[in-house]
C-alpha cells in the first residue's frame, strides 16, 4: 500500500451523486453497517436492503459488496440484496451469474486458527472467527489484550507466510494472493462492470487497496468516517450518510 498525505492536508468533499456510467464497490462494516461488539451482532436492516436494491436497479447491476466478511455473511447482513460480492478480502468472489470463485486455503490457516483458539480460551471477550481461507481474532471486547494479540499474530505471520490483515479491533491471518483491490480489478474486467467508472466506498486500511485500484482504473475512493491519511478523493461521515448518498444515487 502506498503512503498518502497527512490527514490535516486533506480536503475531502462529499462524492458527486451520479449513477450513469459508474460502478459501485461497497465495504460492509463501517460503511453499510455500523461496527458492532461482535460480528454476529450486525443484522439486516430494511433501509439498507432497500437502498442496495434500488441503486443496483438504477445502475443495471453495477454494484458489488467487497468485504472482509465471507459471502455467506454478506448475504445475511445485506438480506441477499446483491448478487455480485467479494468476501474475505478478495479471496472469494461471486459473479453476477451466481458462480463463486474461491482461493484454496493455505495450510497455515489451520495452524493460525488453532493458535488463536488457544489464545482466546483463557481470555474472556476474545472471539475467534474461522473463514476457511483465513482466521480472525477479534479483541473489541478485550481491548487490554491488543498488544498480546498483535504479538501472536505477527509471530504466526512470520512462521506461516500468511498475510496479516489488521482491521477495526481485529487481526486476520489470511491466505495470500488477494485483497479488496484485486477484487475491484477483477470485477471491472467483466460485465456489467466493464467500461464503467469504479467508485469504492470504505472506512479502514483494508479499503485502501480498493481506493488505489479504483483510482488506477480511472475512478476514485470514498472514505467513510473521520479524516485520516488515505488514497480516497471524497469522504462521507458515517453509515447513515452512506445510505442517504446511495438513496440519492438511486433517484438521480
Amino acid at each position: 500500500m502506498t503512503s498518502h498525505a497527512g490527514a490535516a492536508d486533506l480536503i475531502l468533499p462529499p462524492p458527486p451523486v451520479r449513477a450513469e456510467g459508474v460502478a459501485l464497490f461497497l465495504d460492509m462494516d463501517g460503511v453499510l453497517a455500523p461496527l458492532a461488539a461482535t460480528p454476529d451482532a450486525v443484522v439486516p436492516v430494511a433501509r439498507r436492503t432497500a437502498a442496495l436494491k434500488a441503486v443496483a436497479g438504477k445502475m443495471d447491476g453495477r454494484v458489488a459488496i467487497v468485504s472482509g466478511r465471507t459471502i455467506a455473511e454478506i448475504d445475511r447482513i445485506a438480506d441477499h440484496a446483491l448478487m455480485s460480492a467479494s468476501g474475505v478480502h478478495g479471496l472469494e468472489r461471486r459473479l453476477k451469474d451466481g458462480s463463486i470463485r474461491r482461493k484454496t486455503a493455505d495450510l497455515g490457516v489451520a495452524r493460525a486458527l488453532r493458535a488463536f483458539q488457544l489464545f482466546a480460551a483463557d481470555r474472556p471477550g476474545m472471539i475467534v472467527e474461522d473463514k476457511g481461507v483465513s482466521a480472525g481474532l477479534h479483541y473489541r471486547q478485550a481491548p487490554d489484550q491488543a498488544k498480546a494479540a498483535e504479538d501472536l499474530a505477527r509471530r504466526l505471520q512470520a512462521e506461516t507466510g500468511l498475510t496479516l490483515q489488521p482491521g477495526h479491533m481485529v487481526l486476520e491471518l489470511k491466505t495470500p494472493g488477494a485483497d479488496k483491490g484485486t477484487a475491484v480489478t477483477a470485477f471491472m474486467q467483466e460485465p456489467p462492470f466493464r467500461d464503467a467508472v469504479p467508485v469504492m466506498l470504505g472506512d479502514d486500511l483494508t479499503d485502501e487497496y480498493g481506493f488505489e485500484a479504483a483510482a488506477a482504473l480511472g475512478g476514485y475512493g470514498v472514505l467513510v468516517g473521520p479524516k485520516r491519511p488515505t488514497a480516497a478523493r471524497y469522504r462521507l461521515d458515517d453509515v447513515d450518510a452512506v445510505l442517504t448518498w446511495l438513496e440519492a444515487v438511486a433517484e438521480a
